[in-house]
């Protein structure tokens, strides 16, 4: 197990140094100089160039490459070309809200979406099941923002019930859980839907295996087989969609806080791309692939957790 785990975190190391390759080539060929906008736009030609060699741009490629993974290794983001603030502390002010809304999508999506796929398989080609599928499909259909704006129309203006955005304080608290309850619905619908196919699909796959056959033969509850004997199993690809889904939040989240008008890391990067931030837009994306290969690490290390006959070698 020790061994996995520090094999997958090399292989984790690897993986990001490749994307701070990929994001920074592709932000240095690009279009467009980064020196003017940070000169501004009414600059001179000689200011323009006077801050290019400042920032370090008249270097060779691989040069400034080397020069941006330093800074990445000392803590060192960049600086923002249009406030001039380091990138990291405007990151750090709101990241605690975008993960604020992954977690509570996610845990929505999990309480929504397993249960359902777990009674889908029970009772199965019933007319619930056949429900259950439907609303299945609907979710996983209908684009977030749409959603979204469904829902501030109808519970934000018709029935003014929640607030219509922001979100400034933890979904546990109970005006964060009013703050966050129409964005981590908007979210989390289409992960929910998702798992409730993949939990349905499992389930069915556990329910006929012969060890169920088996602890039913023995007499026990119908409530005792599937809670004890088969979700354990049923769960193990759910968790995987679990990993996977987190950096799909993360990625919804740019247009669901712009919805919502939350002030995260999603409506940042979306400002960055458009303001040609280009330092901002680097730091941004490898701080998202970061936590996205965190999320799915700690996926595979609850493999075992959850099936102890899983062993990595």
């Amino acid at each position: 197990m020790k061994r996995y785990i520090i094999k997958r975190l090399g292989m984790m190391v690897i993986l990001l140094l490749g994307l701070t390759f990929i994001v920074f080539s592709s932000l240095y060929f690009a279009p467009g100089d980064p020196a003017e906008i940070a000169a501004g736009a009414s600059a001179t030609a000689e200011e323009v160039e006077r801050m290019r060699v400042y920032l370090g741009l008249d270097q060779p490629f691989l040069v400034q490459y080397g020069r941006y993974l330093i800074g990445l290794l000392q803590g060192d983001l960049g600086t923002s070309l249009i406030t001039r603030q380091p990138i990291l502390d405007e990151l750090l002010v709101r990241l605690p809200n975008t993960l604020n809304l992954a977690v509570s999508s996610m845990i929505f999506a999990c309480i929504i979406g397993i249960p359902l796929g777990i009674i889908a398989a029970i009772k199965k080609d019933t007319i619930l099941d056949n429900l259950l599928t439907t609303f299945s499909l609907f979710g996983i259909s209908i684009p977030n923002f749409w959603l979204g704006t469904v829902l501030i129309i109808v519970l934000c203006v018709i029935f003014p019930i929640f607030p219509p955005g922001g979100m400034t304080e933890p979904f546990w608290t109970p005006t964060g859980f009013r703050q966050a309850f129409l964005p981590s619905l908007s979210l989390g619908m289409q992960v929910a839907a998702s798992f409730m196919r993949i939990g349905r699909s499992s389930m069915l796959d556990v329910l006929e295996s012969d060890y169920i056959r088996t602890a039913r033969s023995k007499g026990l509850k119908e409530k005792t087989v599937i809670v004890v004997h088969a979700l354990k199993n049923a769960m193990i690809p759910i968790l995987t969609q679990m990993g996977t889904s987190f950096g799909g939040l993360l990625g919804g989240a740019m247009v669901t806080e712009q919805v919502f008008a939350i002030n995260g890391i999603g409506s940042y990067l979306i400002n960055a791309i458009s303001q040609r931030n280009y330092y901002a837009v680097q730091s941004t994306v490898l701080i998202i692939a970061f936590m996205f290969v965190v999320v799915n690490l700690i996926v595979d290390i609850l493999y075992c957790v959850i099936d102890p006959r899983i062993r990595y070698e």
